[in-house]
């Protein structure tokens, strides 16, 4: 056979079309494979194994389509069919429309391939970029004290050990030249983590100091070491022995060391500060050590035992040595807390705090607690911003890295409506404290004001990333649901899972939504009354605990419009509202509860002359926080109460300004609250109207 007779035989017999189709097949499988084997971690010797399997079949390929033709008969040898019975061209034909799906296939498979490589590699410079950004963002002069371990054979004396850490990271946050992160923060590790690298990222720090105390009567063993969290490696270690009236000594060589060993610069009143002892008198110092436990037990629980636990030992440390200034302003913020999260104190109990404060600041006018406390007392007793904004703005200037006082001036800042600021703030006072929710928290309360929904769910998922029972972030998320999105599956999906909160929250003034609680609330606006009364959970023997459940109870039963069956809880709370605020008529929680409890016995006018209350004592150009929650409680009680006007004149005015925690276009469609005056004409306006949306609107 010639070569040209051999060509056209090639031709005939479709080998040239057979080769093609071979190659893409191939070609397709090695795309295929190449997708396919990462998934079920096949050894990298799979893949050569496919390669020479399918580079031996290639002649093989070619060799069966020149000697076999296939026939509607089946497979026969080329030589046994005639010539005017092939169907070799129709075959070829099949063979080019195979061939050219499959090169589209294995075409789009392979822009596919090049795409993923192109987003692998990019995700891995990203990532690379981000280890590398957050390695050169921790700043080399920045730590974060561990808690130390307890040694001592008596278990109880895990409070020294706890106050010996809280003492040296005070000294430490001192320094400007460092960065000291809060014992908040801290206290979520163990005194030895296993995995430094990830604390190291997590805290944000370079260094980490650890430590071990072990009490044993009056003799004290400390061991710390200095550690490198980043590569893993031990700068230094001592250990520390000697009387318990020696430790602060410790304290301050410790503080010391650890400022040399990170080369901190230190001014002459950071010097001084590191050295100073806050008492003379080792009892002083223990009472005040078992004090300052009782008030990390008393921010968890937020009950009036704990926190009067704590002042009563911070009252025998002070009686001990009246020159303990420290133990003066911690039991004045002690109190003040007490004032502000669980019950208010008379004007004569204020003064007895204020006197407190200022003795302190007489013994150490230079004390940043001090500082702390006195704005705390105009913040939280008299909501005098300026002064408060002073005094916190001292404090840091005493210790730059306390993020109580970073957090405080967001919060005053965020009340000033003053919004940019107050979220700086609070970034910055999260980066002193990252494993803290609760600025992350308060953020998104900030974002729901100024109704940037997505925000507010993006900074409360940051809080619940942290701590996944936050009640402030959970509440944020839920509002965002219902307020921004109207989404009140979602919303009742969350509240499912969080606790009873009417009790948490008693404290705070506000919109029916905080009389009765999250759950209760998110159960009022899906309708479902019965579940609102169940999400309420048990009452208390705490008397304004029990005003709060029974008033919760009377108010679900109004949104109902089925007050009558709650007749008995009403009178009950009315009767033991009217004698709180006989004794305490400032009692603004008080004030918005009675309100409800007179709208749930028909006494319309009394309800409204009490819910006037609590917006006269906060305006919202005075407060643009609470404000907003007053003036829509207010609101509220009117339209139960028929004064539809005046409803629907607050109403206007509240979707104009930052009120989106309380009032939003998607809320006033789902609220049973505002169904007394749902059909009228000037309240479906609004309905169809616009709102404020962003900060600078």
């Amino acid at each position: 056979m010639d070569s040209q007779n051999f060509l056209s035989e090639l031709k005939r017999r479709n080998v040239y079309k057979v080769a093609v189709a071979y190659a893409v097949v191939s070609w397709l499988l090695i795309q295929i494979a190449s997708i396919v084997f990462p998934v079920f971690d096949a050894p990298p010797a799979a893949m050569k194994i496919l390669i020479v399997l399918l580079l031996v079949g290639f002649p093989i390929a070619l060799g069966f389509a020149w000697a076999f033709e296939i026939t509607p008969e089946g497979i026969k040898r080329e030589s046994e069919v005639e010539a005017d019975k092939s169907i070799a061209r129709r075959t070829g034909r099949k063979i080019v429309a195979m061939t050219i799906a499959l090169a589209v296939i294995a075409a789009a498979l392979l822009a596919f391939q090049l795409l993923r490589g192109k987003t692998a590699t990019a995700l891995r410079q990203d990532a690379s970029a981000a280890r590398t950004e957050a390695a050169t963002a921790i700043p080399e002069k920045s730590i974060a004290v561990l808690p130390f371990d307890s040694l001592s054979e008596d278990k109880s004396n895990a409070y020294f050990a706890d106050g010996i850490q809280d003492e040296i990271l005070t000294k430490l946050a001192t320094i400007a030249d460092l960065k000291v992160i809060s014992r908040t923060s801290t206290a979520k590790y163990k005194s030895k983590p296993e995995n430094l690298k990830t604390v190291s990222q997590e805290l944000g720090v370079a260094k980490i100091l650890e430590g071990s105390v072990q009490r044993a009567g009056d003799k004290v063993r400390v061991n710390v070491q200095l550690i490198d969290a980043r590569a893993d490696s031990h700068l230094w270690a001592k250990s520390y022995d000697g009387d318990a009236k020696d430790i602060f000594g410790v304290e301050s060589q410790v503080s010391q060391q650890v400022a040399d060993a990170l080369r901190a610069k230190l001014s002459p009143e950071e010097a001084k500060t590191l050295a100073k002892a806050p008492t003379q008198d080792p009892d002083a110092y223990d009472l005040f050590l078992r004090a300052e436990a009782e008030t990390r037990a008393a921010q968890t629980t937020i009950t009036a035992e704990a926190y009067d636990r704590a002042v009563a030992l911070y009252s025998q440390a002070f009686q001990r040595d009246p020159n303990f200034a420290l133990a003066a302003a911690r039991m004045a913020d002690a109190r003040l807390r007490e004032h502000w999260l669980v019950h208010r104190l008379n004007a004569a109990q204020l003064g007895e705090v204020r006197a407190t404060i200022d003795h302190a600041l007489s013994i150490a006018p230079d004390l940043a607690a001090a500082h702390i406390a006195l704005g705390s007392f105009y913040y939280y007793a008299h909501r005098n911003y300026e002064h408060a904004l002073a005094e916190y703005g001292r404090a840091l200037q005493l210790q730059p890295n306390n993020s109580d006082a970073l957090q405080y001036c967001g919060y005053i800042h965020a009340r000033q409506g003053k919004w940019d600021e107050s979220i700086a703030e609070l970034n910055k006072a999260a980066e002193l404290d990252p494993r803290d929710a609760y600025p992350r928290a308060n953020i998104a309360g900030i974002y729901l004001n100024l109704r940037e929904w997505s925000e507010a769910k993006r900074a409360a998922s940051r809080a619940l990333a942290l701590e996944p029972r936050s009640l402030p972030a959970q509440i944020a998320v839920l509002v965002a649901d219902v307020n921004g999105e109207g989404d009140v599956d979602a919303a009742a999906r969350l509240a499912r899972g969080m606790e009873a909160d009417i009790f948490r929250f008693k404290s705070l003034i506000g919109d029916v939504g905080q009389v009765i609680g999250a759950r209760a609330w998110v159960a009022v606006v899906q309708r479902d009354f019965s579940a609102a009364i169940a999400n309420l959970g048990s009452d208390s023997s705490d008397p304004s605990e029990h005003r709060a459940w029974l008033t919760a109870r009377a108010t679900i039963g109004v949104l109902a419009g089925d007050a009558g069956t709650l007749r008995a809880e009403a009178e009950e709370a009315r009767s033991l509202l009217e004698a709180q605020l006989r004794a305490q008529s400032d009692d603004q929680t008080a004030m918005v509860q009675l309100s409800w409890v007179y709208l749930a016995l028909g006494r319309s006018d009394d309800a409204i002359r009490m819910a006037e209350g609590t917006p006269r004592a906060l305006p919202i150009d005075i407060d643009h926080m609470a404000g907003p929650i007053a003036a829509a409680g207010l609101a509220e009680v009117e339209a139960g109460a028929g004064d539809t006007k005046r409803a629907i004149a607050a109403i206007r005015y509240l979707l104009a300004v930052p009120a989106g925690g309380v009032v939003s276009i998607q809320r006033l469609k789902l609220d049973p609250v505002w169904d007394p005056i749902r059909n009228d004409p000037e309240f479906q306006q609004l309905l169809a109207g616009k709102e404020l949306i962003g900060p600078n609107k």
